[in-house]
């Protein structure tokens, strides 16, 4: 059942970058349902903390995860869970992730992975405190932000108002040719 990305065109990727509390996790939450009003199908690839778990103590999955199982998968008639325990750590690349989405999404908002290849929004905040990254990374292709005044570097990338993901889901939609995705670059 299971439908490997393999197609050019038909998906859009975009990532999200910015350091803790900047608001990443709000503005992907407003894109989604933005989006859906526009008639998109949207999937979301998170960067997790190391010891992150969907599982509970007790629960028929964790017990079989317990007892060694590689992959447990859990479904009914409204949802899919896969939870694969690997073997030795490492950190997967974001692209892989991508590859173990279903095929037909029109758009993958990617949390995280800021130092990834892929095009993405800055989100950043005056009030945080932390510095931006635009002008060292090129994938970087627009700013989200509350205070474009308070840009601490002049740029010619489009800045974006952090609080209207309408706006924000229109802009993406308007650009969407830049965000497809080819998944045949990433093997």
């Amino acid at each position: 059942m299971k439908n490997r990305v393999n197609h050019k065109g038909s998906m859009n990727v975009v990532g999200f970058a910015g350091y803790s509390g900047a608001g990443k996790t709000t503005l992907v939450e407003q894109l989604i349902p933005a989006l859906r009003l526009l008639g998109q199908r949207v999937s979301v690839v998170k960067h997790a903390h190391h010891k992150f778990d969907i599982d509970h103590v007790g629960k028929d999955t964790y017990r079989h995860r317990e007892a060694g199982a590689f992959e447990v998968v859990a479904a009914s008639s409204k949802r899919l869970a896969l939870i694969r325990e690997f073997e030795r750590e490492g950190e997967l690349k974001v692209h892989q992730l991508i590859a173990e989405l279903w095929d037909g999404v029109d758009w993958v908002l990617v949390e995280g992975f800021k130092d990834s290849d892929l095009l993405k929004i800055e989100v950043w905040r005056a009030a945080s405190g932390k510095p931006v990254r635009y002008p060292d990374d090129d994938f970087i292709v627009a700013i989200a932000t509350d205070d474009p005044s308070a840009l601490p570097v002049p740029t010619a990338r489009p800045v974006l108002n952090l609080n209207d993901a309408d706006a924000l889901a229109r802009w993406l939609m308007d650009n969407r040719r830049r965000f497809e995705y080819d998944s045949a670059l990433y093997r």
